[in-house]
């Protein structure tokens, strides 16, 4: 016997919705497996359901666009922060700087190691903390460091910046959006198996079993057949 699975994506849910909708144009109302009041709830609610869908899709595709222009500066980002600081300690070791002027930057006196900048908001902390740092120890007389200059770490700490907090942006906007979207799949999933239940009333004494499938599926329900199923229900007619 086959057997009806409910829709688990979105789009499906929005096809079931459709499916008993268009009815609407192409039966006569009184000969509807659905009750009208079923189908006006189907209706309304369609037209929000798929419009928080394509939001959500509009802001998710604006996310991931941005993200790979995101991903490019990040990468320059974390090249130049890094190699500043590479710089910055060859210099220490060099007797070039003092170990002192180290804290200027936030950066350990004993270690010569490059923080971790795996993360964005590290190399947010660290971009800043080396721009301040390096304005700091040059007001003071200090000899600027040269290979990158602070002035060249810094435009692209700014390009990365802005396009974190555009990114971050971004994603709260999706995030929202499909916060939205879940927050109406439960009501879709009660709409759509009240329809079905009315469908399979309608047509529960209809002969042979598959015009009756087919009429159900007239309304938009699926049926899956298990394995070998099919094929012995056709041997047997």
């Amino acid at each position: 016997m086959p057997y009806r699975r409910l829709p688990n994506t979105d789009q499906a849910r929005i096809r079931a919705l459709k499916a008993v909708v268009a009815k609407v144009d192409t039966h006569n109302l009184y000969d509807l497996a659905v009750s009208l009041k079923t189908l006006t709830e189907a209706r309304n609610f369609l037209t929000r359901f798929e419009a928080a869908q394509s939001y959500y899709s509009q802001c998710f595709e604006r996310q991931s666009q941005a993200g790979r222009k995101h991903q490019a500066n990040v990468k320059m980002a974390r090249l130049y922060i890094s190699h500043f600081i590479q710089v910055l300690n060859l210099a220490v070791i060099r007797l070039e700087l003092r170990v002192a002027h180290k804290a200027y930057y936030g950066l350990p006196a004993n270690s010569t190691n490059v923080p971790d900048l795996s993360a964005e908001a590290a190399l947010v902390e660290w971009g800043r903390k080396i721009i301040d740092g390096e304005a700091k120890r040059t007001s003071q007389g200090g000899i600027p460091i040269y290979n990158p200059t602070i002035a060249k770490v810094r435009v692209h700490y700014d390009i990365f910046t802005d396009s974190y907090d555009r990114q971050k942006n971004l994603q709260s906007l999706t995030a929202r959006s499909l916060e939205a979207l879940s927050a109406m799949r439960t009501t879709a999933d009660e709409l759509i198996l009240d329809i079905w239940n009315q469908v399979e009333k309608k047509f529960e004494d209809v002969s042979p079993n598959e015009k009756r499938l087919d009429l159900c599926r007239d309304y938009g329900l699926i049926y899956y057949y298990r394995t070998g199923e099919k094929r012995k229900e056709e041997a047997n007619e």
